[in-house]
């Protein structure tokens, strides 16, 4: 047994001559004097040791156990003393260097974009209305004359939360809600955050800023949509832009029509943006269908409407002459520096 507590003292003096950091300690700590350490074995085999021996090996694995113990804490000490003096040195401050600007907050381009947009169709007599973004399958598509089957509603374009509800993907769902509470004349713009279960491209991302625009009152034409459209994007961009029209289908319109614009980004060359064509797509539009207005309770033999609505996103690419959608979410204030004027 005296050959053991040699070698378990021995074998310590080892184990702490290699230790780095306080957590090496406590292992050490642990190994030796834990419940399973070698000493607490030595304790067990005292009752094989002769009557005549034992208190004597007893004082010795006791005096073993307060010397390790001993060295133990006075090593503790001394590595804590030293793991502060480093982390002193580390946080040390040099009162000699100029201090560190603070820079104000800045509206996001898209903020900026938004209100501007929104100050200009107020100029034109719309009023600014709001709406969940978490909505039913009603509000979302069957007031708007979704079809059952129609591939909007399948989940490859549709975040749905459970089978009635959803993160809206339009901002259409507001003009479904503004047309039960309110009789026309109903003019309205409706902006706000959309979601689509779709791949993140330069062009396209799974969250997005939209703006809807609906007019509902009596002999509201498709010449009154053309005018509004046009002068929305002349005032927006504060040029002559070249514009067309082109006939679409969409659910709650008929007739329907996408407006293209010349690409601004590439000036018509053709880029990613416009899919190398020199037009890019912005808006979907087109007369307020009959079966729209009927959920919404206006008698269509009497009222007629159109609507239109916009990716915020993609008029700030043109406008700005930005390539790629994923940029705006990403948080780099190289880019969003670039904007701090607006």
């Amino acid at each position: 047994m005296l050959e053991s507590i040699k070698e378990i003292e021995l074998k310590f003096h080892q184990d702490i001559s290699h230790a780095a950091t306080t957590q090496d300690l406590e292992a050490i700590k642990v190994k030796y004097l834990g419940k399973k350490g070698p000493l607490q074995d030595l304790m067990k085999e005292l009752k094989d040791v002769s009557q005549e021996h034992r208190p004597a090996m007893g004082k010795l694995i006791n005096d073993l156990k307060g010397q390790l113990e001993k060295t133990l804490s006075e090593a503790i000490d001394n590595l804590i003393e030293i793991e502060e003096d480093r982390a002193l040195k580390a946080e040390a401050i040099d009162v000699t260097l100029p201090g560190r600007a603070k820079t104000l907050g800045r509206r996001h381009v898209i903020s900026h974009a938004l209100e501007e947009i929104l100050d200009i169709l107020i100029s034109m007599g719309f009023s600014v209305e709001g709406g969940p973004e978490i909505d039913t399958d009603y509000y979302n598509f069957e007031a708007l004359n979704f079809p059952p089957e129609h591939p909007a509603r399948d989940l490859q374009d549709t975040f749905y939360i459970s089978s009635d509800v959803l993160l809206r993907t339009h901002t259409s769902n507001i003009q479904a809600r503004v047309m039960e509470k309110r009789k026309p004349p109903i003019r309205i713009i409706a902006p706000g955050k959309c979601y689509r279960n779709e791949s993140v491209t330069a062009r396209s991302h799974v969250f997005f800023h939209q703006v809807e625009a609906i007019y509902i009152d009596k002999n509201v034409s498709f010449s009154d949509l053309i005018a509004t459209l046009e002068l929305f994007i002349q005032r927006l961009f504060h040029k002559e832009i070249k514009m067309r029209f082109r006939p679409s289908y969409f659910p709650f319109v008929e007739p329907g029509l996408e407006l293209d614009i010349h690409c601004l980004a590439c000036n018509g060359a053709g880029c990613p943006i416009c899919k190398h064509t020199g037009w890019l797509e912005i808006a979907g539009a087109g007369m307020v269908h009959p079966e729209v207005l009927i959920n919404g309770g206006i008698d269509p033999e009497e009222y007629s409407g159109f609507a239109w609505g916009m990716g915020i996103e993609r008029l700030v690419m043109l406008k700005y002459g930005i390539r790629d959608i994923r940029i705006f979410s990403e948080n780099d204030q190289r880019f969003l520096n670039q904007y701090s004027s607006l």
